[in-house]
């Protein structure tokens, strides 16, 4: 159902998405309990589909939900924490909360580059959508600054992987 669920989502049924991630949702729920990394994920996945659907309110309870959950579970540094706190900051920004918003992702992005490292993927998606908010709160001076710094990390990563592949090919 998984597969059929992401088929709706990309040709943009996401009223035939809701539908089957509901049920899928649930069905996880019942096997294999609510606290489950999986049925976090189904629970996501369902947030996901009403933010896109514009349906902040619903998005917000079941990011809230999984964040929670997660930190429980998982605990505070746990990269799939991070990630459903990033969600609820999207979800926060796309409301206007942008406050909140900036406040969670802050959070977020320092976490991700303590417990990941800077050049992280993670960390730099972090970065980009701090980048994101500031740029919805006009400060655009701060978001140029950020965007600047994450390209330039990824300029050095890039650097470095490629330094690091031609190495290990010499060999």
């Amino acid at each position: 159902m998984g597969n059929l669920v992401t088929t709706y989502w990309n040709q943009g049924q996401l009223e035939e998405a809701e539908v089957l991630e509901v049920l899928v949702m649930e069905t996880m729920k019942r096997v294999i309990g609510h606290e489950h990394p999986q049925s976090l994920t189904s629970i996501a996945n369902l947030a996901s589909t009403y933010r896109d659907q514009g349906r902040w309110k619903e998005a917000e309870e079941l990011d809230v939900l999984v964040m929670e959950t997660m930190k429980r579970v998982l605990g505070e540094e746990h990269p799939d924490l991070l990630t459903s706190m990033s969600n609820l900051t999207m979800t926060f920004a796309n409301q206007g909360r942008l406050k909140e918003a900036e406040r969670l992702q802050i959070l977020v992005m320092e976490t991700r580059k303590q417990v990941l490292g800077e050049e992280h993927p993670d960390s730099l998606l972090s970065m980009g959508n701090l980048a994101y908010i500031y740029r919805s709160q006009g400060r655009l001076k701060e978001a140029e600054d950020l965007e600047d710094l994450l390209m330039q990390t990824r300029k050095l990563h890039e650097e470095h992987s490629g330094s690091l592949t031609s190495t290990d090919n010499e060999g």
